[in-house]
């Protein structure tokens, strides 16, 4: 296209706004077009003021007129792009007592549903608990978030936005009914964990600036507006989140910024406890808290362990000053994360430039890695819902080879290929050398 057949690009008016920062003047004359009510404007779009949706669209208009002779091409990388994505694809099933859950797409969908079928009856069919394309239908935005399955397997959770706010609405889904229960949750980013019983769950909620700020308790039906505060957070620099330990046992309350973390626990089969602090925030230390047997197994970088160890420590003395090493910084191996499973401990690690996984048995402490045949690679670990278990699910990828996901067996160290990525333009991983 050339220039003369173009439109005249927009020009947004210059209103000049002056600020004093440090003896400093500022002058921005675009200020303007940050709208005072961003935060009305992220619940509710159509509240955007008339003049700065004007210069948007404006915008929108002059790049689709500037874009508009490469329609044909973009269709083409569009398609092309497609052919390598399989659209009518799902996840591995993962195991949860006599139920298995995955999520799955189907040709031509957008948006993913949440699944399970039986763990124990090869026949059975699958069973679509939560339908995005449904929930999303004739919206010109949706985005389905988590979806948690009650411990008793016969309540969803589950986070929707449908205005491309990452704002997230909380509602529960009756198994039985299919129909969704008279909860409903709003001004979340979808983070949530179920108690033990069934009937309670904590979600973390947002504040006016989109911070995940705070962590409440929701009792069935009960009103979102009687939700217990379950812990607050008030450093604007800091962020919170609710997790929970493989073992099942504790929902963990953590707050965090970008180099330091602090973390709470809570029983899950009493949920409305008072949280309890591990280990008081000090600058510069990261820790991550996993539950075995009678202890915590935590993840720390504390006393210069740049590169990260773990120790255990009593569950009813919690505080560093009671932390037993069990495997010890090195320098130049950077422990990622680990899990704690009721008979190995995990974990992935980097070194040399590579990722590893490494198992060791509780009983006696020997440990394994896992090997592979590549020089370069992508590994990480998925720990599924099952404690008690010697199963561990990995993937693995590489430059050359598509993602692959396999069980493991801790023990017998036998190693299944449940899926491999498939390419349906087609893929050699033959043609390619790493």
């Amino acid at each position: 296209m050339t220039s003369s057949r173009l439109p005249s690009p927009p020009v947004a008016d210059r209103r000049p706004k002056h600020a004093m920062h440090h003896g400093i003047e500022l002058t921005d004359s675009y200020a303007w077009l940050k709208a005072d009510n961003w935060q009305e404007v992220m619940r509710a779009p159509d509240k955007l003021p008339s003049d700065i949706r004007a210069v948007l669209e404006a915008e929108n208009a002059y790049a689709a007129a500037a874009m508009a002779d490469t329609e044909a091409l973009q269709a083409t990388l569009f398609a092309e792009m497609k052919a390598r994505i399989k659209e009518d694809d799902s996840t591995v099933p993962s195991r949860d007592g006599a139920w298995s859950y995955f999520m799955s797409y189907v040709q031509g969908g957008e948006y993913p549903r949440f699944c399970r079928k039986s763990s124990t009856k090869k026949s059975a069919k699958d069973e679509v608990l939560i339908d995005g394309n449904a929930l999303g239908a004739g919206l010109s935005y949706f985005s389905l978030g988590a979806a948690s399955h009650s411990p008793d397997h016969k309540l969803v959770a589950y986070a929707t936005d449908d205005k491309g706010s990452e704002i997230y609405t909380i509602r529960v889904r009756d198994l039985a009914t299919g129909k969704d229960l008279a909860d409903e949750i709003g001004e979340t980013n979808g983070n949530l964990e179920w108690a033990a019983d069934s009937k309670t769950f904590l979600y973390t909620r947002l504040d006016d600036n989109h911070r995940p700020f705070a962590v409440y308790l929701h009792r069935l039906g009960t009103p979102a507006a009687d939700d217990a505060l379950v812990y607050r957070e008030i450093d604007p620099g800091f962020f919170v989140g609710i997790g929970k330990t493989l073992s099942g046992r504790f929902l963990v309350v953590s707050s965090h910024d970008h180099e330091t973390s602090e973390a709470y626990l809570i029983e899950a089969a009493t949920p409305d406890q008072v949280p309890r602090l591990v280990a008081a925030r000090e600058t510069g230390h990261e820790y991550s808290v996993d539950h075995h047997g009678d202890g915590l197994v935590i993840l720390t970088n504390n006393d210069g362990a740049e590169d990260f160890k773990i120790v255990t420590t009593p569950i009813e003395a919690p505080e560093p000053e009671h932390w037993t090493v069990i495997e010890p910084h090195i320098p130049g191996r950077l422990i990622l994360s680990h899990t704690a499973y009721k008979h190995h401990l995990v974990r992935l690690e980097r070194e040399g430039g590579l990722p590893r996984i490494v198992i060791r048995r509780w009983s006696d402490g020997a440990e394994h890695p896992i090997a592979f045949d590549e020089e370069a690679y992508s590994l990480g670990t998925s720990e599924g819902y099952e404690h008690d278990t010697t199963n561990l699910r990995f993937t693995y990828s590489s430059l050359a080879t598509p993602a692959e996901v396999y069980d493991y067996d801790m023990e017998s160290r036998e190693r299944v290929l449940r899926k491999r990525q498939e390419v349906p333009s087609g893929h050699n991983p033959q043609d390619y050398v790493t």
